[in-house]
């Protein structure tokens, strides 16, 4: 009799599988029967003769765990064979009680939420003064275009606030983060409510948008750290939602101060620390502590890393810029995210003017046509992508690449700037209010859908650099986002309402016709850029 080796067994069982003859790297589009030219493979590490393994009965040969390391590095995950057409877990969890991946669903879902509504509180404050341009005017006695700055500004520090908070949250982890900044959020909008000044408001809004950048980049990277690869899409249309919600409901909402002090003690004690460092899947059991009590979870260190430091960081966020796939993600959300804001914008001065005279109480429900289109594109951007990335891998015979995640791109991309063309042109011609509202939800669909398929997109191609993409992706989104909202009265005035927004759709469907060369050529461009910057 022999005995047998459990943990042998188990090392040996996580360790991909693959034929050696059959190993082939694979355009995106070679599931479709269309003749592409194949990618080339990168170079991957040289595994010695000798770890080489060859299990009984089996022709198959074992790579070794730095070959998957290395291809799940650069966006490409190989599924062992044997678990063709289930859901091979990946990232590959270890046998830590306290890794987040091994976290229950109540603690992971109720961690997750909860900062999913942080988010959705912030983008709430962002957007409270969207439909109160013409009001605010009156009140403090400035011109529409002074009025903005109350909302340009705070979108542009809810960008560049995550160039701080995304290098401290590398440091100090993501819980504490999420307690310093909800506080601040608290405070900067009892302030707000307050001030009688026009300036004093203009600095809290920019203090706001500073604090609320916390709840950006931040939490696609707790996604990343708590969900496989296989519910990644769902789980970061959450997020969108939340983003949505706030951008279309928060003119609606106005008790938003009570909601973030609440928040945050709800934080204390719901959201744990998921930042987790050397996942090693091949140790065994009794290498682990035991699991931790809920005092010990409760602990502002338990993310703490202090291989890192905050300039390391930042420098890591710059250099993600040289990423093809980055760099497109962040232009494109930026389009859509800045056209949106124009036509809130632009809706806030049209329906209180003549011919239309609504009072400002009606732009609020006119906001919730734009509710309807993100409710729509919960399935299309968030459950879709997940389907179709997972039978596309099943057809290639357990290669998952995330180009994979664009092929939902495709409806929202046509029909969100469809959405701004109607809405263009049903204003300008003065419509009955249906009808730019039936424009504006179609909208709505496409700038969510679209941002969450790029977003995941980006995710999945730079996983171990998740926040440092989202930085770039939000700063990006309120950069363009300022600019629209400052210059596009003045853009418009300048051209005409219809070749304004003509002009709208043009650049988003020139922006969206990258695509095709991601689709393509995606997998070579990630493969390249597995040797330089951050990822090396």
């Amino acid at each position: 009799m022999f005995e047998l080796d459990f943990l042998k067994v188990r090392r040996l069982a996580n360790q991909q599988v693959i034929a050696a003859n059959q190993t082939r790297w694979y355009s995106p589009l070679s599931f479709m029967n269309i003749s592409m030219r194949q990618t080339p493979s990168p170079d991957l590490p040289t595994v010695p003769e000798d770890e080489y393994k060859t299990p009984l009965g089996s022709n198959t040969t074992l790579v070794s765990n730095d070959t998957e390391a290395y291809t799940e590095q650069v966006g490409t995950i190989v599924i062992n064979s044997r678990e063709v057409g289930r859901r091979a877990l990946r990232p590959q969890p270890s046998l830590d009680p306290n890794d987040p991946l091994n976290w229950s669903s109540w603690q992971k879902y109720s961690t997750y939420l909860t900062v999913c509504f942080f988010t959705f509180l912030a983008t709430a404050n962002a957007s409270k003064f969207t439909v109160a341009v013409i009001p605010l005017s009156k009140e403090f006695k400035k011109s529409n275009f002074e009025i903005g700055y109350l909302v340009c500004f705070n979108i542009l520090f809810l960008g560049v606030g995550n160039i701080f908070w995304v290098p401290l949250m590398r440091i100090i982890g993501k819980r504490p983060v999420f307690l310093i900044s909800l506080p601040i959020l608290a405070v900067t909008n009892v302030w707000a409510a307050r001030t009688h000044n026009f300036n004093s408001l203009l600095a809290s809004q920019i203090a706001s948008g500073f604090a609320g950048a916390a709840a950006e980049a931040s939490v696609p990277a707790v996604a990343a750290d708590l969900f496989f690869v296989h519910q990644r899409g769902t789980v970061l249309m959450m997020f969108h939602m939340a983003l949505s919600f706030g951008a279309f409901l928060g003119p609606l909402i106005n008790s938003y101060v009570v909601p973030c002090g609440a928040t945050w003690i709800v934080s204390i004690f719901i959201v744990h620390e998921s930042s987790y460092y050397k996942r090693d899947v091949n140790a065994p059991f009794d290498s682990y502590p035991s699991k931790k009590t809920f005092i010990q979870k409760l602990s502002l260190t338990n993310g703490y890393n202090k291989d890192t430091s905050f300039l390391q960081a930042l420098w890591n966020t710059i250099r993600v810029l040289a990423y093809p796939p980055v760099l497109w993600t962040g232009l494109t959300v930026g389009v859509f995210v800045g056209w949106g804001i124009t036509v809130q914008l632009t809706s806030s001065r049209t329906f209180v003017q003549p011919p239309y005279n609504y009072k400002a109480s009606f732009l609020g429900f006119i906001c919730i046509s734009g509710f309807i289109g993100t409710l729509i594109a919960l399935f299309f951007g968030g459950k879709l992508i997940d389907v179709i990335s997972n039978r596309v891998t099943k057809a290639h015979y357990g290669v998952r690449e995330p180009e994979y995640r664009l092929y939902a791109f495709i409806i929202p991309a046509i029909v969100g700037p469809m959405g701004i063309l109607l809405f263009g042109l049903t204003i300008s011609e003065h419509r009955p209010w249906l009808e730019p509202a039936v424009g504006y939800a179609m909208d709505a669909f496409g700038l969510i859908a679209v941002n969450n398929v790029l977003v995941t997109y980006a995710v999945d191609s730079y996983l171990p650099l998740a926040g440092e993409v989202l930085v770039v992706t939000f700063v990006m989104r309120g950069v363009i986002g300022t600019v629209l909202a400052l210059y596009s009265v003045k853009w418009m005035e300048n051209v005409g309402q219809k070749n304004f927004f003509g002009m709208m759709v043009g650049v988003e469907y020139f922006m969206c016709a990258w695509v095709i060369l991601f689709l393509i050529y995606g997998k070579r461009i990630r493969a390249r850029t597995a040797r330089y910057g951050p990822m090396v």
